[in-house]
């Protein structure tokens, strides 16, 4: 098992794992995900599994149910116990971001994961996560398996 510095949300029953420093708009990014049908699984701290060749992320107890809102403090939240990580998005500023990247992959416990980069505060941030996970149901896309 890893413990490591990101936030994860179901969509659908899958896991994206947001990757940023401190005040990159994880929070911010989950929160407008939830709004949209998402569940949190957790925040600031994921825990990783690895379940049947699958890398399963899960709320440290101290932490389940719990989202910080920049201002607010933590705030409970309707929480899924765990979601198979199906996709990894990279928190960054919009104008760092290519315009067609090529497909990347990261790895987390030994399995690779396909790797997108995202400007958390963009209007359109939660439905580029949503179309990034729908494209990795299709038989041929860009995202890397």
């Amino acid at each position: 098992m890893a413990t490591i510095h990101a936030t994860c949300v179901a969509v659908d029953g899958r896991g994206v794992l947001l990757r940023g420093p401190s005040g990159s708009g994880k929070s911010d990014l989950a929160l407008r995900l939830i709004d949209a049908g998402g569940r949190l699984v957790a925040d600031d701290r994921v825990q990783l599994s690895l379940e049947g060749g699958v890398v399963v992320a899960r709320p440290p107890a101290v932490l389940a149910g719990l989202i910080e809102a920049r201002g607010f403090g933590p705030i409970p939240v309707p929480f899924e116990s765990a979601a198979p990580v199906l996709l990894v998005a990279d928190l960054k500023p919009a104008e760092t971001i290519e315009r067609l990247p090529e497909p990347a992959v990261c790895a987390y416990l030994g399995i690779r994961l396909p790797l997108v980069a995202v400007a958390p505060f963009e209007a359109s941030a939660p439905v580029k996560l949503r179309l990034a996970l729908a494209a990795l149901a299709l038989p041929a896309h860009r995202l890397a398996r």
